[in-house]
């Protein structure tokens, strides 16, 4: 008897089982979707590889393959950035943690000039985690992959006891393309540079803050959560010697500029009047006592470029959906090496320096 006919009643409980595509039929993660089984495959069968499919990843491999010569066609360099997001609450005003872990990683790739196109996801999840809270976060991560035109092609799924993570944890690592001729790293900052922001600084921050409910506050700020690939590649268009880059997350504006300085040995004056910041940021850093400079963004894009090039940059950003409120905020100067400086509106000077502490824990 022979089992290749389509006739066979094997043969068909074969291709049966073969074509099943599995699906989660609990409300609720446990143990038995991280053990490797069954529950395991359908889990991410019916929610990873049904929202992120691509030929990439449809051939469910422990890993990606590229073809080196597709990937050439847009640099001579690899940019690679991996992350960790574990924010607190999972969704929260104008995003959640899905998106934040994609957009996230394309900037960490776009702030070098990297063209991004392939990520991967790894969650670790917390037994108890509804099935339905899941499915949302990976919709929102695909949606935003699929808008910055990047592609999720591999990863890893592990469950926790109860008690032992937060509902949800993602580790993303991206891969992106670096143009010829482009070499953005502080090391390049100058004195006479100008430092340029692409808009309003502190409101994922706040945002993220008056989600936890742990205050009487009520604001309609939304976390600045955005891709920023795009307005990068129109500022290289125009000026390919970008000397630094950078995206102002946690330890916002003032640990950027830190860094900036520290790494390039100069100091750099910031104009206070000329950073952009809501009246409600500066109401709730007032009332809580906390430094607006320090507030998380996911959003914003810091830039150091030479000074002859700033209008034609501050011009190219605010054409831009994401530039809108650029703005021109500082400048490096020779002295005092390592110190950022802070001109205040009353026209007074005063350092600012490394985040001490913690303002807000689990921003990202």
């Amino acid at each position: 008897m022979t089992i290749n006919s389509h006739q066979n009643p094997l043969f068909q409980k074969i291709e049966q089982i073969r074509r099943r595509q599995g699906k989660v039929r609990d409300t609720h993660i446990n143990l038995s979707h991280g053990s490797g089984g069954k529950a395991m495959r359908d889990l991410i069968d019916d929610i990873f590889v049904k929202s992120f499919d691509n030929p990439i990843l449809s051939q469910l491999e422990d890993q990606a393959t590229f073809d080196l010569a597709n990937l050439s066609q847009y640099g001579n360099r690899l940019a690679f950035t991996t992350d960790s997001y574990v924010v607190d609450p999972l969704f929260f005003p104008g995003s959640d943690i899905g998106e934040l872990a994609i957009n996230g990683t394309i900037n960490d790739l776009a702030v070098s000039g990297a063209k991004p196109l392939y990520l991967t996801c790894s969650v670790i999840l917390e037994e108890g985690l509804p099935i339905e809270t899941l499915r949302r976060v990976v919709a929102s991560m695909q949606k935003a992959a699929a808008a910055a035109g990047v592609q999720i092609v591999t990863g890893d799924t592990k469950v926790v006891n109860r008690g032992c993570a937060d509902k949800l944890f993602i580790n993303t690592t991206g891969i992106g393309i670096i143009p010829p001729n482009i070499d953005i790293s502080p090391r390049n900052i100058q004195p006479g540079d100008v430092v340029i922001i692409n808009g309003e600084i502190g409101n994922h921050g706040t945002a993220i803050l008056i989600a936890r409910g742990e205050l009487a506050l009520e604001t309609d700020i939304e976390s600045d959560c955005q891709p920023l690939h795009e307005l990068v590649a129109e500022i290289i268009k125009v000026c390919p010697q970008i000397h630094a880059m950078r995206d102002a997350t946690r330890g916002g504006l003032a640990t950027v500029l830190n860094e900036f300085a520290h790494t390039a040995n100069v100091g750099i004056r910031i104009n206070e009047n000329a950073i952009p910041i809501r009246e409600e940021v500066n109401g709730v850093c007032e009332i809580l006592g906390l430094e607006p400079l320090y507030l998380a963004n996911e959003g914003k894009l810091v830039i150091v470029a030479p000074p002859e090039k700033a209008d034609l940059i501050l011009a190219t950003m605010q054409n831009h959906p994401t530039g809108k409120q650029a703005s021109i905020i500082g400048e490096i100067i020779p002295t005092p090496p390592g110190i950022v400086l802070l001109k205040t509106a009353f026209g007074a000077e005063r350092i600012i320096d490394m985040l001490v502490g913690d303002q807000l824990p689990r921003i990202c």
